[in-house]
Parts: structure tokens; C-alpha cells; sequence
């Protein structure tokens, strides 16, 4: 596959940067938007530095590459968690996590459409969470992931006529670092947590890459404006420890 670029926020780790793999070996150029370099080198992948939590860093950003790209995939993978109950929870970190999930999105969106629709073609996708549906001590996070959904519904329907689809993955817990930050890893706490899992198993980045794969294909232009949960049915119900 050929012809296509790709924008990956946070390509330079966890899932972004397995999806990155993924998409330079069928093709694609692959641009990673990322803070830090990334942790382990890939042939053909294209860093740009920028912390996308500060608004003016993502419009130079994205000047930059639109003015050297013509981008026609954006995957907005990059997030963070900043856990706490309600009790600590600070309208700062509301304000922080929506430039970091949604501003930063909009700014790299707005663009890269004029290139998306002279081409009549275009993918955007955003990594949100099963705790768009409600998570202890996720205010924050919660409330930005579920932003996600509803921008994604919004810029479906307005960008559908010039053939670019907007679609979400919305994973559950899943074996990275932002997972390991909250859980300690190889704790009875995972080991709890993966028997509640409807399949019993926790995610790998493997099961979320698979998702973006299909919302990429050129050919899956007939799908637009979905949340697709990759949660292992967390997202229906869980099993009681």
C-alpha cells in the first residue's frame, strides 16, 4: 500500500508505536508527534517533537508538517491518565487533559483537512478508553475520553461527504505503561483484574493495533462515527473477583 501518510501522536511507545511498525511495513510514511523520541528505532519514521499539552508547541507542529506532508491518516493515540478521586480531582486537570485529548486533536485536524479533502480521502481516529463509560478516580480522564466519542460523531457527519471517515478505539486495560503507572506489574492487583475480564485475559497492544488496522484501510470507507470497545467485554459487564 502506498501513497498514504500517517500522523501518530504518542508513536513513540506503547500502541502508537506498534501501529507505526505496522503502517511503514505496509507503506505508509508514518509521522510520530510524541514529546520524547522514540524508544526504539524504526526505519522510515519521522519524529517531530512537541508536548501537546501546550496549545501553541501543537499549531507549529502541525503547520510544519502540513506544509511538508500531505497527510491522509490521523491517529490520535497520545494521552495520559492523571488518576485521583473526586475529592482531589482539580478543574486544572480538566482543562489539561482536554488540550492534551481534544484541543491538540483539533489543531492537527484543522491542518491536515484542506490536503484530506482535495484528495477526497481521508481517516482520522482518536485512542479513547472504556472509561469514557465511567471509572473510579478517572474525573479527568474520563470525562476528556468521552469528549473523544462525541467530536468524533460531530466530525464524522460534517466530513463524510468529502470521504474522510472519523472513528474511535476505545480500549480497556491493556498491558503498556500508562497501565503499569496505575497497576504494578505482575501484582495480585493485575492478576485480579485480568480474572473480572469477561475473556479472562488483560489487553496486549497487539488487540488495540489490530482495531486502528481496520478504521486505516482505504477500503473501510463505509464505516464512520463508531466506537469500537476493545475491552475484552469490560465494556458489557464484569466477572466478580
Amino acid at each position: 500500500m502506498t501513497g498514504y501518510t500517517a500522523v501518530i501522536t504518542g508513536g513513540n511507545k506503547g500502541i502508537g508505536a506498534d501501529l507505526a511498525k505496522r503502517l511503514l511495513k505496509e507503506g505508509y510514511k508514518v509521522i510520530s508527534v510524541a514529546r520524547n523520541a522514540p524508544e526504539t528505532e524504526m526505519e522510515g519514521l519521522e519524529h517531530v517533537e512537541c508536548d501537546l499539552l501546550d496549545p501553541e508547541a501543537v499549531e507549529r507542529a502541525a503547520a510544519d508538517i502540513a506544509a511538508r506532508h500531505e497527510v491522509t491518516h490521523l491517529v490520535h493515540n497520545a494521552g495520559v491518565i492523571w488518576p485521583n478521586l473526586v475529592e482531589e480531582a482539580k478543574p486544572s486537570d480538566i482543562t489539561g487533559l482536554a488540550q492534551l485529548h481534544l484541543g491538540s486533536a483539533l489543531t492537527l485536524v484543522q491542518a491536515f483537512l484542506p490536503a484530506m479533502k482535495a484528495r477526497g480521502f481521508g481517516r482520522v481516529m482518536f485512542n479513547s478508553s472504556r472509561a469514557a463509560l465511567g471509572a473510579a478516580t478517572r474525573t479527568a480522564y474520563g470525562a476528556s475520553k468521552a469528549g473523544m466519542i462525541g467530536m468524533a460523531r460531530t466530525w464524522a457527519l460534517e466530513l463524510a461527504p468529502y470521504g474522510i471517515t472519523v472513528n474511535v478505539v476505545a480500549p480497556g486495560p491493556i498491558l503498556t505503561d500508562n497501565f503499569w503507572g496505575i497497576v504494578e506489574k505482575g501484582s495480585q492487583q493485575e492478576d485480579d483484574l485480568a480474572r473480572r475480564i469477561p475473556v479472562g485475559r488483560l489487553g496486549t497492544v497487539d488487540d488495540v493495533t489490530r482495531a486502528f488496522l481496520f478504521f486505516c484501510d482505504p477500503l473501510n470507507g463505509f464505516v464512520t462515527g463508531q466506537t469500537l470497545y476493545v475491552c475484552g467485554g469490560a465494556s458489557v459487564g464484569s466477572v466478580p473477583i
